[in-house]
């Protein structure tokens, strides 16, 4: 949702590639840096393979590279920007890693909290939204939107300072 949100903020259009992706690229500003908005044509789980093919077809350092992802340790409508670490569970990010042989690519956290009580976490991502989070979606995927803009643009310690302030 994040991609599609910045694909129509940035007037691109996605078409297929043979990573198993369809790809939009674009530029937050005239002249600035080139983004190439990724889509993936796999489960997430399997996030690595078109991850790794992409960073090569484009010659992309996993440190220029930028991955959106829900996150379950942040609350549902907070966005926060981190560099490198590990998977945390998360097996999409686990793939890309081990696919890109390093962890230190920008990660775009898009909190949806944990579920509640004991609920499975893998049965939790896949739900619809609530009622009520489908009121605040629309700010959360702009917020995330514009945090990509602000790292390709301003970098990450500036994205950081600007998108962590309380």
């Amino acid at each position: 949702m994040v991609l599609e949100k910045l694909a129509s903020d940035l007037g691109a259009s996605f078409r297929s590639h043979k990573a198993n992706a369809m790809v939009a690229e674009a530029r937050v500003v005239p002249g600035g840096p080139k983004l190439v908005l990724a889509k993936l044509g796999t489960f997430m789980n399997l996030s690595g393979k078109p991850t790794a093919a992409l960073a090569t077809f484009y010659k992309v350092e996993p440190a220029n590279i930028i991955v959106i992802h829900d996150e379950l340790d942040i609350d549902f409508d907070d966005v926060r920007i981190k560099v490198g670490g590990g998977h945390a569970g998360h097996n999409g990010l686990r793939d890309i890693i081990a696919a890109l042989g390093s962890p230190d690519f920008v990660r775009v956290r898009v909190g949806v909290g944990r579920p509640p009580g004991r609920g499975d976490a893998a049965d939790f991502v896949l739900k619809p939204f609530s009622k009520s989070e489908r009121e605040v979606l629309p700010f959360v995927l702009d917020r995330s939107a514009d945090a990509v803009c602000s790292i390709a643009t301003e970098g990450v310690l500036a994205a950081q300072q600007k998108f962590h302030s309380p």
